[in-house]
């Protein structure tokens, strides 16, 4: 009875902490949309802390050339990336330091053209690894539980909520991609249809001055007296 009894506690201990770690092995992310005016730029900044990572995904998903200057500027003043004329990038930076990372977009090229600008920050911060290793610790490891060990456990659910969070994360960077490519399909069907138009426009102007001028060739004024 005192076995079945300390295996359902530990049993229950697992399931606790499985809802709790969860949130401690989970990387914070942050997804925005947002219009660039013609001959501006814009600038963000998010905070970091230290010996971290930084991950930063864009895309241009509407405008214009599909383009836009990209940099990323560290709390030190230091420009540890710079793109022109790119409409879309990943970039990594690790490990960080602590402070205000500032991410810009310029769109100071072009005169008259707006974009529309979608990207991704996902950090990791190295105090949840911690907190998750603490949480595990103090459940300790139960006697002969099926031959589990918490170690072998650990590093399962951690595997398989990395990829469940990459595939998230794919799948947010695709669906910018359709919307881009959706954007771009009825900018083109607008200018296939106008185009389409005006060539028929200028067919009917021919024929019709044709046919009058077929007809201005067989009209006879002159008069025919009987």
């Amino acid at each position: 009875m005192d076995d079945t009894r300390r295996i359902c506690v530990s049993l229950l201990g697992y399931v606790t902490l499985l809802f709790g770690a969860v949130n401690a092995f989970s990387p914070a992310d942050t997804e925005f949309t947002f219009l660039l005016p013609a001959a501006s730029k814009e600038c963000f900044y998010q905070s970091a802390v230290h010996n971290g990572s930084v991950e930063i995904e864009y895309q241009v998903i509407a405008g214009a050339g599909m383009d836009v200057d990209f940099s990323v500027v560290s709390p030190q003043g230091i420009h540890l990336v710079s793109e022109f004329r790119r409409s879309d990038g990943v970039h990594m930076v690790e490990p960080t330091e602590e402070g205000d990372y500032q991410i810009c977009f310029d769109n100071t090229f072009s005169r008259f053209s707006e974009k529309m600008v979608f990207f991704e920050v996902i950090l990791d911060h190295p105090s949840n690894d911690a907190g998750a290793d603490d949480e595990w610790a103090g459940l300790g490891e139960p006697e002969s539980l099926l031959e589990y060990k918490l170690d072998d456990i650990k590093e399962s659910m951690e595997t398989v909520h990395r990829r469940l969070e990459r595939s998230r994360q794919m799948q947010t960077f695709l669906r910018a991609f359709e919307a881009r490519d959706r954007n771009l399909l009825e900018d083109n069907l607008w200018r296939v249809s106008f185009w389409s138009c005006i060539n028929l426009l200028v067919l009917l102007s021919v024929a019709f001055i044709q046919v009058y001028t077929l007809r201005r060739l067989f009209d006879d004024k002159r008069r025919v007296y009987t």
